[in-house]
């Protein structure tokens, strides 16, 4: 992952100087350990800012629609294919976004590794191939990246770009017999008022400052449903109703164009499993239309289409 930074120094600065795109957006380091940050850079002298580790989690996608000019971004597989979904909305023209595709392999979780820390202060962190070090005063702790990384990463079948401009680095082997939907499933076999509890259980921590919908390069309409006055779709607090209810209607929002990014969880200052949500619905577009979310900029969005044949069992 280290190896990308100065790849990714070096064509930002040639799309730039030679005028190719308008900026680029990537990440720099950000000022604690475990942090980067995303960054808009305009000037080639300012490229040595740009940075590339396993905790640039963020989804750069979140920060192209409506934009004007030709932008170059960093895209890891997640990335690239939530571009596909804004192209496929028009949100962004292809021919404005030059992707600079990162084949990944997955983005370090911290808040598994401060939790196995029971919360000490960690002063530096070191990145090797395969581990994760950090460091404090009074320990020097080694972990094996696969152990830490974002629940969605370890999961994760796509992990190369769809599409892309170029490459920075060689693309990686994709994981193959992973169980995507097993904690899906297992809310599946639960009785009607037990899965209803366990929702009602999952979200009761919210509390309701939409981290998850701002982080989530799927929601830019310009006036959230929450936000809405006339009518008035649910109330403000932190009622559980209204909670849960936000949640729902969210994740709705979400189906058949969730790429399963983690954007949503990462953000979460309560640590909810927002993704429970999503992924059910992911799996049921999945089973029902033989359809993943950006993988293709020639396939329209089930939920985009009619077809004579699609599953109406529900309306009966």
């Amino acid at each position: 992952m280290l190896a990308y930074r100065s790849k990714i120094r070096e064509t930002a600065r040639r799309l730039l100087t030679d005028h190719q795109v308008d900026a680029v957006i990537g990440f720099k380091k950000g000022t604690v350990p475990m942090m980067c940050q995303p960054v808009l850079i305009t000037r080639p002298e300012d490229v040595d800012m740009l940075h590339w580790d396993s905790f640039c989690g963020v989804n750069l996608a979140n920060y192209l629609p409506k934009r004007q000019g030709r932008i170059a971004v960093v895209a890891k597989g997640c990335d690239a294919r939530n571009i596909v979904v804004h192209i496929l909305e028009n949100q962004i023209k292809r021919d404005q976004v030059f992707v600079m595709g990162i084949p990944c392999k997955g983005m370090v979780d911290r808040r598994k590794i401060t939790r196995a820390l029971k919360d000490q202060d960690i002063l530096e962190v070191t990145e090797g191939a395969d581990t994760i070090v950090a460091k404090g005063n009074s320990f020097d702790m080694p972990f094996n990246k696969a152990d830490v990384l974002q629940d969605n990463c370890a999961i994760c079948i796509h992990r190369n770009p769809v599409i892309y401009d170029e490459l920075m680095g060689d693309p990686v082997p994709e994981q193959e017999g992973v169980d995507r939907y097993a904690d899906v499933r297992a809310v599946e076999s639960m009785g009607a008022d037990e899965r209803s509890k366990h929702f009602q259980d999952l979200v009761a921590s919210c509390i309701r400052c939409y981290a998850c919908r701002d982080a989530c390069p799927l929601c830019y309409c310009p006036t959230c449903f929450v936000d809405e006055s006339r009518p008035q779709w649910l109330g403000k607090s932190i009622d559980p109703t209204d909670t849960l209810t936000f949640h729902l209607l969210r994740a709705f929002h979400c189906a058949g164009r969730c790429t399963d990014c983690g954007a949503c969880e990462r953000a979460c200052p309560m640590g909810i499993k927002v993704r429970r949500f999503t992924k059910k619905l992911e799996k049921d577009v999945l089973e029902l239309y033989n359809y993943e979310a950006g993988m293709s900029l020639e396939t329209r969005p089930p939920l985009d289409v009619y077809r004579p044949d699609d599953p109406g069992d529900f309306i009966a």
